[in-house]
């Protein structure tokens, strides 16, 4: 099998990267991700502007690719930059529509593709522990509508979203993996109180809490009930995203550490010469090529009708990106010695990041117990 991207994707690949490194430096990226509003919505509109939005989502919708090698080439150069804007947002809401969207939710497609408008999935709970069905908030018909009620929390970018896709239960049947329905919800309704902080690896997110906010029947994504088929699919596209972004912020730990074993001396040579230092480093360079094999089959299988070999696929990716992760953040802080947990240096952000996308959409132990289910299944 060829592995190797199309001229395509290696042009969007170059002239992406290109551009995060000459609009987006590490010291902009902090300012910003560090700052007030967490992003920088010009910078958001200008990477719409180049059609990286776009190229997250089929050409039918109005997008240019949205293969799953297109949305691991995006997603790992914005590793690479550490690039906080809501794209995540906007890949999971998108594909949301695409899957299950009625035609007037279909019609936001063009404007979040254009970047006009801001995106966030609103699903996580204080006590879901990463289980797409643990869902308690509550949605009751009342009249044509639905009044929701229930608390959202870690919602990135929920402070200034635009629409969110909110997941809520639709009968009494507990925490079982029925009765969950998705709505499409504007951002700014009255009843929508929210409670914005910092990340810690930079950008924003919020605590959502919906106090009798009533919706309209046309805001419900797809049929009543049929939520978590659709939580599970577009849940698949945010493991893949996360996973090459991963993987991009590997490669710069790995070549800053590299480039400082090279340069630093002590007792007159470089550290890179000593041999304990070089065994380390292999054995990093050959699990953050495990990780991308397993990014690699991961886009190779995204579109897998199978459900139960797609998700294995999915969690041996997500279980290994943890790993991996975890694992390059301490080894090249490590080899940089104090001054790898130092602000000035990128390297610092770059461990942060990987250690927080291990927690983004289940984590290395969630995943690992997942795919020990559907290989059991």
């Amino acid at each position: 099998m060829n592995f190797e991207h199309t001229e395509d994707r290696r042009m969007l690949a170059e002239s992406l990267n290109r551009f995060i490194s000459e609009q987006c430096p590490i010291e902009t990226r902090n300012r910003l991700a560090y700052g007030p509003e967490g992003h920088s919505a010009a910078l958001y509109a200008q990477f719409a502007e180049l059609g990286v939005i776009g190229a997250l989502f089929p050409e039918e919708v109005g997008g240019l690719g949205g293969a799953g090698f297109d949305i691991s080439v995006v997603f790992e150069s914005l590793g690479r930059g550490l690039v906080v804007e809501p794209l995540l947002g906007a890949l999971v809401v998108g594909h949301g529509l695409v899957l299950a969207g009625n035609s007037a939710q279909k019609a936001l497609l063009a404007d979040l593709i254009s970047g006009s408008i801001v995106a966030a999935i609103a699903h996580n709970e204080p006590d879901s522990h990463y289980e797409l069905n643990r869902v308690t908030m509550t949605a009751t018909r009342v009249g044509d509508g639905w009044v929701l009620n229930g608390t959202k929390g870690v919602v990135a970018f929920g402070e200034e979203a635009d629409w969110l896709l909110v997941s809520a239960r639709t009968g009494d049947s507990g925490l079982d993996a029925v009765d969950i329905s998705l709505f499409l919800v504007a951002g700014s309704g009255p009843d929508i109180a929210k409670r914005g902080y910092q990340r810690i690896d930079g950008g924003r997110a919020a605590e959502l809490v919906f106090d009798q906010a009533q919706v309209g029947a046309h805001a419900m994504l797809g049929g009543a009930g049929e939520g978590l088929e659709l939580l599970e699919r577009i849940a698949d596209y945010a493991v893949l995203a996360l996973c090459a972004e991963a993987v991009g912020a590997m490669d710069v730990a790995k070549d800053q550490t590299l480039e400082y074993l090279r340069t630093r001396r002590q007792f007159g040579v470089p550290i890179g010469s000593f041999q304990a230092l070089q065994h380390r480093m292999v054995d990093l360079l050959l699990e953050v090529e495990q990780a991308r094999s397993a990014v690699i089959n991961a886009a190779a299988t995204i579109d897998d009708e199978d459900r139960v070999n797609r998700q294995k696929v999915l969690s041996a990716a997500k279980f290994s990106i943890g790993r991996v992760g975890a694992l390059v953040a301490e080894e090249c802080i490590q080899m940089h010695g104090g001054i790898g947990m130092t602000w000035e240096l990128p390297l610092a952000h770059f461990a942060k990041r990987l250690v927080m996308i291990d927690h983004e959409f289940g984590d290395e132990d969630h995943h690992l117990q997942r795919y020990m289910s559907l290989r059991a299944a």
